[in-house]
């Protein structure tokens, strides 16, 4: 399978999805879009990745390149691709198929609990996750539901932490695919925003969680086997 992953900043990258898709054989290709670099055509891939960063959906004038972004992003969906988006890449998700992306009434920051919802635990991707399971969080904003989407997660924090579109578009508000090393680049990136906060935990607690790490590694190869899976039933399907 061919997967290419849109990554808006240097400091958050696939990390073990990377490792996974490695391990699986599957090719791994990449657009940096703070460096303009050129976006792929849907042609050329099978599952498109949208990762986590800083800015927002709609500071456009100030991220050119997110207009471009969207428009593969639509293209995408619209041939039927496989697309997981993750953080503002599930919001990116989310406003390309209509969605508001507002400020969210807390930020999120650090590990926090995540519960499936009833439509969650019936999914035929979502159902391999536990009910309840801690994830890393780094996020101000937040998605609504697409129109047509399956309300999938929620954490005490943030109502919508993940949704599923269509059998083949996903968007997860939280992270699993976080490394000690990728954690550590985003608190060194965006550590000006562990302020006083109702769910902004301390550089210390974040750091200190080794266990987590363990626990999402493999909640995240869970779940990307399963996607692996509905894409390869999809395929035979339609031949």
């Amino acid at each position: 399978m061919r997967i290419h992953s849109l990554q808006h900043v240097e400091f958050e990258d696939l990390a073990n999805i990377e490792s996974w898709a490695r391990e699986k054989g599957h090719s791994v290709a990449k657009t940096l879009l703070c460096r303009n670099e050129k976006l792929p055509s849907p042609n050329e891939f099978d599952w498109l990745i949208v990762m986590g960063g800083p800015m927002n959906v709609y500071e456009e004038e100030q991220y050119p390149w997110l207009i471009q972004e969207k428009k593969i992003i639509r293209e995408a969906i619209a041939e039927n691709k496989f697309v997981l988006g993750i953080c503002l890449g599930a919001q990116l998700i989310a406003d390309v198929l209509g969605a508001r992306v507002p400020k969210n009434a807390h930020k999120e920051i650090g590990w926090h609990s995540v519960y499936l919802t009833e439509p969650g635990k019936r999914s035929s991707v979502f159902s391999v996750l536990p009910d309840t399971f801690i994830a890393f969080h780094w996020h101000g904003d937040t998605f609504e539901l697409p129109v047509g989407a399956t309300w999938i997660a929620k954490s005490e924090g943030c109502v919508n932490q993940a949704f599923e579109y269509d059998g083949h578009v996903f968007g997860l508000q939280f992270h699993l695919e976080s490394s000690e090393e990728s954690i550590h680049r985003l608190v060194d990136h965006c550590g000006h925003e562990l302020t006083e906060g109702k769910y902004i935990q301390t550089k210390e607690k974040i750091l200190k969680r080794g266990i987590y790490l363990q626990q999402i590694e493999k909640l995240i190869i869970r779940l990307l086997d399963q996607i692996e899976h509905e894409a390869g039933r999809r395929w035979e399907d339609a031949c």
